[in-house]
């Protein structure tokens, strides 16, 4: 069912599920949160990507207001819930200072293969030992999506808004595999050329190689 809601639009793309602390100080977007707050409304996050806001956008839930500032600035914590598709957008809402669209919102399957969502858990731990990243990770795969690692694995803005429009779960779970498959290779490729480049100058131990059988 379409239903208008007002739009924040960031350089960056947020997940359904995603906990996302936010620091407001545009007037625009004060009132924006302020009318969450007293209406009990949500809002819209469409990445906007090389100068353009995205079709597709996550609605967003208010849960607190951590703290208000002097100036009116404000910090908040918000949770992403579905997703939805834009109709229109208004670069500013009637009567109000903020953006606004008319959206659609769109079914997802979040019915993940448990065991695809193990091999992508064994290969992310794989990449941060690579990395040396010290993240915690689910143990299992239970109850996993792999919109909790989305952030974590080293795709760029563009893969991840990618990442967002697969409503299919094992599409989304395909991609998945086949980036972490992708860089965990580069990502050791790059490695070894760190520490080579950090052993230049160092006295090298290094075992010449037997030329008998030459």
């Amino acid at each position: 069912m379409r239903k208008f809601i007002p739009m924040f639009p960031l350089q960056m793309v947020v997940f359904p599920g995603e906990d996302l602390n936010l620091h407001i100080f545009e007037p625009r977007y004060r009132q924006l949160i302020g009318d969450c707050e007293t209406e009990g409304i949500s809002f819209g996050i469409p990445a906007f990507i090389n100068g353009k806001v995205s079709e597709i956008g996550t609605e967003i839930s208010l849960i607190s207001i951590e703290k208000r500032y002097p100036g009116g600035e404000m910090d908040i914590r918000t949770r992403a819930a579905g997703v939805f598709r834009i109709h229109r957008f208004y670069r500013q809402t009637p009567e109000k200072l903020y953006p606004g669209a008319e959206t659609d919102p769109l079914d997802l399957d979040l019915d993940e293969d448990e065991s695809v969502n193990e091999q992508i858990l064994d290969l992310t731990r794989d990449l941060f030992q690579v990395l040396g990243i010290r993240k915690n990770l689910p143990e299992t795969a239970e109850n996993f999506l792999t919109y909790q690692i989305a952030h974590h694995v080293g795709f760029s803005i563009e893969q991840e808004y990618e990442l967002l429009l697969l409503r299919n779960a094992i599409e989304r779970q395909e991609l998945m595999l086949l980036h972490l498959e992708r860089v965990i290779p580069m990502a050791r490729e790059m490695e070894n050329l760190r520490k080579r480049a950090q052993m230049n100058g160092h006295f090298k131990n290094v075992i010449p190689p037997d030329l008998k059988n030459l």
